[in-house]
């Protein structure tokens, strides 16, 4: 955990019931729009990984792209945009994953990463973890490697960050909230 977790973690907006009865949505908003504590999130993330061995950042549509781009150009290293299928215009490698009603694809250019490169990946929460996974056997498909997987945020009650620990990936998370 982060020196700033606990401040970081109060920042945090809950919303009751949303999207539907019985949610609790944690709403990152309010920390993007303190500058003070959204330096100290992305200062959390450049301490864990700098001096790491890392070769790319790859940030999941949307809200990793608020994380994962000040953290790549902190760290020196590309920033790789994990998009919802159909947003990007050169050829691509596809995966699906389940939502809670369906499934939804994902996807990244053939060229984002190469063999053999340690990719960070980056999103502002971790819930049942299947974007996640998903961003994860995308980079596998292009031969690179997951150094780690990182968020704000992980919700253990929905057992996202122990399905990507059973697949054999890192995690990594500045604060949890407990309960749905």
């Amino acid at each position: 955990m982060s020196v700033y977790s606990e401040e970081i973690k109060q920042a945090v907006r809950t919303v009751a019931d949303w999207p539907e009865q019985g949610v609790m949505f944690r709403d990152i908003m309010p920390l993007l729009q303190n500058p003070k504590i959204f330096r100290k999130i992305i200062d959390s993330f450049v301490h864990r990984y700098q001096g790491q061995p890392i070769d790319a950042v790859a940030a999941i549509d949307a809200r990793g792209f608020i994380i994962g781009a000040p953290l790549a150009y902190e760290l020196g290293v590309p920033l790789v945009p994990v998009r919802k299928k159909g947003k990007l215009p050169f050829q691509t490698v596809t995966q699906s994953y389940k939502l809670e009603y369906g499934e939804a694809e994902i996807e990244l250019h053939t060229d984002a990463v190469r063999t053999g490169d340690k990719v960070l990946i980056m999103d502002d929460l971790i819930a049942t973890g299947g974007t996640m996974l998903a961003a994860c056997e995308l980079v596998k498909k292009l031969g690179a490697e997951v150094l780690e997987v990182a968020a704000i945020i992980d919700l253990p009650d929905l057992k996202g960050g122990d399905a990507l620990k059973q697949s054999g990936f890192d995690v990594y998370a500045i604060c949890e909230f407990e309960g749905l």
